[in-house]
């Protein structure tokens, strides 16, 4: 077993009592990416690995301080780095080198963080698959075949393949827990506010997306998510964070009491593929064998009216955000489809459809919150579909349902990501095809600590990531 299999955990122990050095990780580290990322295509714009080890060995010597200290990551490439390309997938973008680091990239290198590279995601992050004409696509470690999702797709392709211990992801639309269902991984949506983005962003309208953690254990994602979080004084609607680590460490065993809501495919509106409903309820007799009370429910809402609403609020913003390119004929002809798409959605949209969007929006929230009252948490599944074939752009129906949007396919995300609802992945096994799949453990807005528990205790209790490696080797 390599340093490049432990968790960040274990390698920050290990770090601690000086029985290894960043230099030692770093090594093992470029190595697997050597063997492995030409197959996968996860990591791109990795760094010069004689720069990359002069960094680590200049913290050999150095006391271990941090919850990163000497950690290799690759960051997403929707985040801007330092003197590290970031294209965000995009042709306009190919050669883009930026001047400064993004907040979350700040913090992260303030935790001991060393970057290595950027991980690969769909142009501008739209539809969960990584594929783009800059970097090319994502294969999944599971079937190379297959696709490993998205937008998040090279960090969980990167995880799974022991690339590198955590990584970072983003989330509007799923993406970060979907990639991490297709590649046996966990990945965490935190509430929304928790992680703050830069000043300047659009954050008094843009409030349904969130930076959010991945890794291979419960812990680790703790871990990570704790170097991420704290307000940010220039941005509004931060919310404090905690030592989520500790809580995680602390967590029991056992989940007597917990009552859990299984929503399942929302009374059959989110149709799912054959196997994805049995597999999560393989996920559910775990919780219910750790001592919760699992309670299938009714869908609590109007599918259609979430949908309405979400993809209404989502065109407006895709639509004000890159107007300047969208008003540029060249560049416009240099945006895919799916985006031009999007975009076109907001460009006549009125303000009366805007309010309506927002007011189903406001009433779901409190829908939703009246019956977290009752329950301590929901589950649904993560995604409708098992990974699919590589070259697919996405998939066009499901059981013989014709999916009329780029993105139809990813609707069981909606219900969490249109209010800032926090949201575990976590692996619930694989298929008869041998693919992996992945359920939401789903909590309360600002009940991030108790998900994280509930989760930790899920993984203790499977060891899904652990027992079943990808590649392994």
């Amino acid at each position: 077993m390599g340093l490049n299999d432990k968790s960040a955990g274990e390698l920050a122990d290990l770090l601690q009592s000086r029985q290894i050095k960043p230099s030692e990780i770093m090594s093992d580290c470029l190595d697997r990416i050597d063997a492995v990322n030409g197959q996968i295509n996860a990591i791109v714009a990795l760094q010069d690995r004689d720069a990359l080890m002069a960094q680590a060995k200049a913290l050999d010597e150095q006391p271990a301080e941090g919850l990163l200290f000497g950690l290799p990551l690759a960051i997403k490439d929707l985040q801007q780095t330092k003197g590290i390309r970031t294209t965000w997938g995009s042709p306009l973008f190919a050669d883009h080198i930026p001047a400064q680091d993004d907040l979350l990239v700040r913090r992260l290198k303030q935790a001991g963080v060393i970057v290595i590279g950027k991980t690969n995601t769909p142009e501008w992050g739209h539809g969960s698959h990584s594929f783009n004409p800059v970097h090319g696509t994502t294969l999944n470690p599971y079937d190379l075949t297959r696709g490993a999702g998205g937008s998040s797709g090279g960090a969980a392709a990167a995880l799974a393949a022991h690339m590198m211990p955590v990584a970072d992801g983003s989330d509007m639309m799923g993406s970060l827990r979907n990639p991490a269902a297709y590649c046996n991984v966990y990945g965490y949506r935190p509430s929304w506010g928790l992680v703050p983005v830069d000043a300047g962003f659009e954050t008094f309208m843009s409030t349904m997306a969130t930076d959010g953690p991945m890794a291979r254990t419960v812990q680790d994602v703790a871990r990570l998510l704790t170097a991420m979080v704290g307000p940010n004084p220039e941005t509004p609607f931060g919310m404090p964070g905690q030592d989520y680590l500790a809580s995680t460490t602390a967590a029991p065993d056992t989940l007597k009491g917990k009552r859990i809501a299984w929503l399942g495919n929302w009374d059959g509106v989110y149709p799912c593929e054959p196997g994805i409903l049995e597999a999560c309820e393989g996920g559910l007799k775990v919780l219910s064998d750790l001592g919760a009370e699992v309670e299938a429910v009714s869908a609590p809402y109007p599918a259609e009216k979430l949908w309405d609403s979400w993809i209404t609020l989502r065109a407006m913003m895709n639509h004000g955000s890159k107007k300047a390119i969208w008003d540029d004929p060249a560049r416009r002809e240099q945006l895919k489809p799916e985006t031009q798409w999007e975009i076109a959605q907001g460009e006549n949209l009125a303000a009366a459809e805007v309010y309506q969007a927002s007011l189903t929006r406001s009433k779901w929230y409190a829908k939703a919150h009246r019956l977290f009252d009752q329950y301590d948490a929901w589950v649904m599944p993560t995604a409708q579909v098992w990974p699919f074939p590589s070259d697919w752009r996405w998939p066009k129906s499901i059981n013989g349902r014709a999916m009329d949007t780029y993105h139809r396919w990813m609707e069981v995300v909606v219900p969490v990501s249109l209010i800032g609802l926090c949201s575990m992945n976590v692996p619930v096994g694989f298929g008869p095809s041998g693919l992996p799949m992945g359920m939401q453990i789903i909590g309360r807005h600002g009940g991030d600590a108790g998900i994280l528990q509930i989760a930790e205790a899920y993984h203790r209790a499977t060891l899904w990531p652990q027992k079943r490696p990808a590649m392994p080797g």
